[in-house]
């Protein structure tokens, strides 16, 4: 079992979410009869069906998902039972408005929608806890439930709170991080602009304010409250749950959403982490995706990597199964033939074991009449039927991954505090995104695959020495302990790469009095002597490694190595032509290497083939960058994902014999996948 998660499926299980209050009653057996003839063996439900159980405040009746639940008893089919405080019913939002969300304004959302509630009222915290325990205690012993789901996507559809109720909880978080006003007023800077406060009482969560001017230190501790707020909630479901639940049932929720901390609430809350996955998000009508420079729905790895750095063998409980859309907002082509399979074949590369498609028909009612299933509002059989018993066929076919871990050429270090500021502070969130962005597809194209490693406060050495090569790209917030974690891990043999704007803020987002990287400076050897954005009116800077021209967009730090740092770049225009534009230091068994610019695929080519790491699996395959690769491995063997996000054929070549799990066959040399195909390779010679 992996440390980061209490469960992890035993088989390639594959699901679909239901809604059978959606559904006349006559409909259950024939569609749960259809559903295991497809192959799937799991249905989510209920999480948005408060009314269902409690009708009126305070009268509860079961009846409803009593018959449903022994019915799925009697088919064999297993359930993942959601709690359903997403959407609360009428009667409360409307007896009690305080439970409701506002505008930064001031303003109250209204009953309609859904997550327009608050986390912090004390009343929806109290019927929301009642609602839980009833259904738990009800429900928790039934044979058919094999797992629960909380509320539904946390921090969807609004991740800012700015009801009267977050206030007070706001302070309530203030006084326990910072004891007195004056040590906040410290953290704050409030001398700036006369914003010191004199009583808790002036303290509100961010409020509309001339020109946005939000003081960024506080609005840092705001989205630290807010994730505060989200776990909080969270983490009473799930205490309640666990008293009712049978034994191996799980616990999760389905994310990953923002301003949350969705690694700890892995942690302290669930027992597995589920994402909801829809790829044609890529394919929005207000873009054109033959120009798009971000690899369109092949992107989706990217956030793939992210929830498998939550919890490494995760489910997908809400995967694409046909085109998205609301009545209100957002427009998208129906999935290609193949491509429903390609993009389950995603998630599964990236490490879900568990596939469970949204939804099993489409809906004729309400504001998700477009957001279509498997099935259509005539529920005929059809063409994304065929294509999900297909799917299942090839997910059995390579049970023996289930489990199996990635494997990663080098580690993207991330940690919440840095992604927060980076959200409240505007001159850095570009040079950010630019590098993350840019990263991914390196890695995607150079079949150089990451793994991201989040620094918290439990952060073992361990979790990083893992990996030979750790790049951190832009720590902006540094403090004593994370330098010095960092320096160990460059010690005892790893290689640090750190980009510009590293190291010029506390914790609290104030700008440190220090040469820049400033505690990172310690472990590069370099001094920022002098930084700037690139000039759209000058040629885009450059820097030459010996013979080679480097890219170094955005911005620029120019370094000035330390004693005993070695320069491996200069820059070779702009004013600062001629100074130190990459630099080594070589420390203990590793090294660090400042990289003062922001990361492009052009530059990271050059250094993935300096760090020696580029293209892991060129001996076990030669692939077109069309072409993502991805490898899993388990108990010595090596299964090789190739993925065709491409409308038209590609070829590779397999250097090595590999039986190609959907078939059995033993195959090597030139292959080729039709449009959006995907194969599925066992290694058979890997040490040859």
């Amino acid at each position: 079992m992996n440390d980061k998660q209490s469960y992890q499926w035993k088989e390639m299980t594959m699901g679909v979410c239901y809604y059978p209050e959606h559904w006349e009653e006559s409909l259950w057996e024939e569609d749960l009869d259809r559903m295991l003839h497809t192959g799937i063996t799991v249905v989510r439900i209920a999480e948005f069906s408060w009314n269902k159980v409690e009708q009126e405040e305070g009268r509860f009746e079961f009846g409803f998902f009593d018959r449903f639940l022994d019915l799925c008893e009697e088919k064999g089919m297993k359930v993942i039972f959601g709690t359903p405080t997403a959407t609360p019913p009428a009667w409360l939002t409307e007896k009690y408005p305080e439970v409701l969300n506002a505008t930064k304004d001031g303003v109250l959302y209204r009953h309609g929608g859904r997550r327009h509630y608050n986390y912090n009222s004390p009343v929806y915290q109290e019927l929301s806890a009642r609602i839980v325990e009833k259904e738990a205690e009800h429900y928790g012993g039934h044979p058919a439930i094999v797992g629960w789901q909380i509320d539904n996507e946390l921090n969807c559809e609004t991740s800012e709170f700015y009801s009267e109720a977050d206030s007070a909880a706001f302070r309530v978080f203030l006084k326990g991080k910072y004891k007195t006003l004056d040590a906040l007023n410290n953290a704050w800077g409030t001398v700036f602009w006369n914003q010191t406060y004199t009583d808790w009482k002036e303290i509100y969560v961010p409020r509309t304010v001339l020109n946005m001017g939000i003081n960024p230190h506080q609005h840092l501790d705001y989205f630290r409250f807010l994730s505060d707020s989200t776990l909080r909630f969270c983490g009473m479901q799930a205490e309640i749950i666990r008293k009712y639940k049978k034994p191996g049932d799980f616990i999760t929720t389905n994310g990953m959403f923002w301003n949350v901390d969705n690694h700890k609430m892995e942690k302290d809350c669930l027992d597995v982490y589920t994402y909801d996955s829809y790829p044609s998000f890529a394919f929005g009508l207000d873009r054109d995706p033959k120009t798009a420079d971000d690899l369109n729905d092949r992107k989706w790895t990217m956030h793939l990597n992210e929830v498998r750095s939550i919890c490494p063998h995760f489910g997908i409980m809400e995967q694409q199964s046909g085109a998205n859309g609301w009545t209100t907002r957002m427009e998208g082509p129906a999935p290609r033939p193949g491509q429903l399979t390609l993009w389950a074949m995603q998630s599964v590369a990236q490490g879900a074991d568990y596939i469970s498609f949204f939804r099993w028909r489409t809906c004729t009612v309400g504001t998700e009449i477009y957001w279509h299933g498997i099935l259509d509002y005539d529920n005929r059989d059809n063409r994304k039927l065929a294509e999900v018993r297909d799917f299942y066929q090839k997910l059995k076919s390579i049970d023996a991954v289930c489990g199996a871990e990635n494997k990663a050429a080098f580690a993207v270090v991330k940690d919440y505090d840095n992604e927060w500021d980076t959200e409240v502070d505007m001159w850095h969130k570009r040079v950010a995104y630019r590098s993350g962005k840019e990263i991914f597809q390196a890695s995607e194209l150079l079949h150089t695959p990451y793994d991201l490693v989040y620094l918290q406060e439990d952060s073992e050495l361990s979790d990083l020495l893992k990996y030979p090569v750790a790049i951190y790209p832009h720590p902006v917030l540094v403090d004593e302990k994370r330098a010095g974690f960092l320096k160990k891990y460059v010690e005892q043999g790893g290689t640090l790469v750190i980009g510009c704007r590293s190291g010029y803020k506390d914790m609290n987002g104030r700008c440190v009095m220090m040469p820049q990287p400033g505690l990172l400076g310690d472990i590069t050897g370099s001094d920022v002597r002098d930084f700037t954005f690139e000039s759209p009116a000058e040629e885009p800077v450059w820097a030459k490694c010996g013979d080679e021209k480097i890219s170094m967009p955005l911005f620029n730090d120019i370094l000035e190595p330390l004693e005993g740092t070695e320069v491996l770049a200069v820059y070779g225009n702009n004013y600062y032509a001629g100074k130190a534009a990459v630099t080594e230091r070589k420390l203990g068994k590793g090294r660090a290497i400042h990289f003062g610019s922001t990361f492009s695929r052009e530059n990271l080519n050059w250094l993935f083939g300096y760090l020696g790491i580029k293209e892991p699996f060129a001996d076990v395959i030669d692939a077109p960058e069309t072409l993502e690769v991805v490898m899993r491995e388990k108990e010595g063997r090596s299964y090789l994902f190739v993925l065709n996000f491409q409308a038209d054929m590609e070829e590779f070549t397999l250097k090595r014999k590999m039986r190609l799990m959907y078939t059995g066959e033993e195959l090597e040399g030139m292959q080729s996948l039709s449009a959006y195909g995907t194969a599925v390779y066992e290694v058979l010679d890997l040490q040859r």
